[in-house]
């Protein structure tokens, strides 16, 4: 594609001299226009926003310089090239501190501008490659970024930190924390138990959020997602006292719009907190934000979850009596769905909004029983669904017989979270046996592969037939590092070693490690490692001597 390139020149007979008698286009370059002053050029280079600016250093109204630094103000990536009929130091010196790439003297060769522009161009060749490059690679560690930012939250949320130490990690990780007011939001998107095509639900659930991604993206100077489990994301939202509320509504919105498309193959929740005034307060805002977002098991068909809601639905229900029971709501398909979605970390939270929702209720004995004994069957039954011998389940449970516990609340709330909280540890250990195969055949799989280019997470996600969020999570959990992390961990051990003992080219070794671009590799290589292919092995053969 042709660079733009823009002429400023006082003298006509010179401006219409290169204008028609230099081939820019045989240069690589387009000619979108020409003024005859600096004061008259600038509307036209605000404009036409040209790549390359020649310009003349003496001109009437509007010289050269005054030019020049407005237009680096303005277009900083723009390249100049001053012309000057003076052969004068200070002149030169100031065009250099004024940042331009170029300075030639009249009378102006078409030799000197031809060598002038070829210059310029592979300046701006390069420069547009490197900045490819390092969109590539931050691509390639955008899970790296999710890595750091659940780590830096579960402090947050846990008040692990204080205020100094939360803007120190803050800073250390580039993140930005600075506003005047703050929000949070959960949201889980996943496939439905009942879908036939496991793999085909994962990449449907898969472009949903990355829909979802580029939506938020959008606003990123004021929502920053991280991951928080394998189905669930947080949001935290950035604003003020005047903008935060409609911040926060939009973000509903834009992920109801998506999700929506999504619901004959999807589940998908979202509740958003109380906006807060300090960043130290969000670990306040996370428990509302959580007690709102556990109500997705009991209210299953509300998918946007509100604290005026929740509050409205607990109290009705706290008021109400054996007779006013909904059985759906005491259902051990409820408790079956909150062991198969729910996390260890909830348990307190479901138990808390299970017994408000039943009430006046547990006054009677019978029911008090019928409770208990309905939470011990749904767990067993989740078990043997996992695979699991009831024999070991109850074995690892504080089974006491029902009818000597006494009826308090705390009692019940007791009893019913020592259940759930043991057969999700029983689930998370099946999950964790099962991750564990996965991964050590994903771990096969990349040795045998890291070094074909089209290696990629969503490849291995296929292979091993999970959804790709889930082997994302996974793997960074277990290894520590993330998928990209660990595949170019193991490109550039392998480039070192040929770059020590072979006298392979860099080329060469780029394509033998699974990069087809050597530049590219070159550019990761010196990233990763600090220094470039050749001063490695240079340095290698010093040391070795």
């Amino acid at each position: 594609m042709a660079l733009k390139v823009f002429l400023v020149e006082d003298e006509s007979v010179i401006r219409e001299g290169l204008r028609d008698n230099i081939p820019w286009q045989q240069f690589g370059y387009q000619f979108v226009g020409e003024a005859g002053d600096g004061e008259m050029a600038l509307p036209l280079i605000r404009k036409t926003r040209p790549d390359v600016l020649i310009t003349d250093i003496k001109m009437p109204f509007m010289d050269g310089l005054s030019l020049s630094h407005i237009v680096g103000q303005e277009f900083p990536e723009m390249k100049i090239i001053i012309i000057s009929g003076y052969d004068d130091f200070e002149y030169a010196r100031q065009a250099i501190r004024e940042g331009v790439d170029q300075y030639l003297l009249k009378p102006i060769t078409r030799r000197a501008l031809q060598k002038a522009l070829t210059e310029v161009k592979e300046k701006i060749e390069t420069e547009q490659e490197q900045k490819n490059y390092l969109h590539k690679y931050q691509d390639d560690m955008h899970e790296y970024e999710q890595f750091v930012l659940r780590n830096f939250f579960e402090k947050v949320f846990a008040g692990q930190l204080s205020v100094q130490e939360i803007y120190e990690e803050a800073q250390k990780h580039a993140l930005d924390i600075n506003a005047p007011c703050y929000n949070l939001m959960l949201m889980n998107v996943q496939e439905r138990a009942h879908q036939g095509d496991k793999r085909k639900a994962g990449e449907t659930c898969q472009k949903c959020y990355e829909e979802i991604m580029r939506f938020l993206m959008r606003f990123s100077n004021y929502y920053l997602v991280f991951r928080w489990s394998v189905n669930i994301y947080g949001i935290m939202i950035k604003g003020e006292e005047g903008n935060i509320t409609e911040r926060t509504a939009k973000c509903l919105e834009g992920i109801e719009q998506i999700c929506k498309q999504y619901e004959e193959e999807l589940d998908w929740y979202v509740a958003a907190g109380v906006a807060v005034e300090r960043f130290s307060l969000l670990a306040e805002c996370y428990r509302k934000v959580n007690h709102i977002f556990n109500y997705r098991f009991f209210e299953p068909a509300k998918h946007i979850l509100s604290e005026q809601e929740q509050e409205g639905l607990a109290q009705e229900r706290e008021e109400g009596s054996l007779a006013d029971i909904d059985m759906a709501d005491i259902s051990p398909d409820l408790f079956k769905a909150f062991l198969a979605k729910g996390q260890k970390e909830e348990v307190g939270e479901f138990v808390s909004n299970f017994l408000n929702g039943v009430g006046g209720a547990l006054k009677s004995k019978i029911f008090w029983d019928y409770l208990l004994l309905n939470v011990r069957f749904a767990a067993l039954a989740y078990m043997e669904n996992i695979g699991v011998e009831q024999k070991e389940f109850l074995q690892n449970v504080e089974v006491e017989d029902i009818h000597k516990i006494e009826m308090s609340l705390s009692n019940m709330q007791h009893y019913i979270e020592g259940i759930l909280t043991q057969a999700i540890r029983f689930r998370d250990k099946e999950n964790d046996s099962q991750g564990k195969k996965t991964l050590q055949k994903a771990l096969e799989y990349i040795e045998e592969n890291y070094m074909q280019e089209s290696l990629s997470l969503n490849e291995i996600a296929a292979v091993m037939e999970v959804s790709p969020n889930y082997f994302s999570a996974m793997f960074s959990q277990e290894m520590q590092m993330t998928f990209v992390e660990y595949v170019t961990y193991k490109r550039m051990e392998k480039a070192k070693r040929l770059l020590q003992e072979t006298d392979m080219r860099s080329s060469e070794i780029a394509l033998a490690t699974g990069y087809k671009n050597p530049h590219y590799f070159s550019f990761v290589f010196k990233r990763t490692q600090g220094c470039t292919p050749r001063e490695y092995r240079a340095g290698k053969e010093r040391n070795g001597k």
